[in-house]
């Protein structure tokens, strides 16, 4: 099975990127395409600069999609909604192929500093995402991040931990039926 894991995020210290991270050693045995989201960086979308064609960072990543099985991503949020690094390579991508996500199972999560998680990005995410292509089979939201994860060990708040690891679980026999 081949996975494509991104955060949608550019920062260098992306708390999203250490909960995906975090998420694939339980892909241990698995081909996992870790992209980072700098490798993508393109002009702001605009329909005018749409005229003049596609940034080729648009079809890699659309490349990327259409060679993995599974894609397993965290969203970074920003005011409430999807960080603008990622919102721009999904504007270029779905103006490419609308179905961006091309109908493949996902693991959508979202972390945060404060108590809700990304919950506004998750639940914007959960709605919208499916129009463009992508079969969502498990959610997971990690609030205060910087309390309930550490570094080294991961997930350190038990009930959250016991809640991802069942998601995972259920993923994993979702994709694998």
């Amino acid at each position: 099975m081949k996975i494509l894991a991104f955060a949608g995020s550019t920062s260098s210290t992306s708390i999203n990127r250490e909960l995906v991270k975090f998420v694939l050693k339980d892909f241990k045995n698995e081909e996992i395409n870790l992209i980072d989201l700098n490798d993508f960086d393109m002009p702001v979308f605009s329909v005018d600069r749409e005229k003049k064609g596609f940034p080729e960072e648009a079809h890699h990543f659309l490349k990327a999609i259409e060679e993995c099985d599974v894609i397993i991503c965290s969203l970074a949020e920003h005011n409430r909604s999807y960080n603008a690094a990622f919102k721009n390579v999904f504007d270029w991508a779905s103006r490419i192929n609308v179905k961006v996500f091309q109908e493949k199972p996902m693991f959508l999560m979202s972390t945060s500093p404060g108590g809700y998680g990304g919950g506004n990005v998750m639940n914007t995410a959960k709605i919208f995402f499916p129009n463009f292509g992508a079969d969502i089979k498990e959610t997971f939201s990690l609030p205060k991040f910087y309390e309930n994860f550490d570094l080294e060990s991961g997930v350190i708040n038990p009930e959250k931990l016991k809640e991802l690891n069942s998601k995972v679980e259920n993923f994993k026999n979702t994709i694998r039926k």
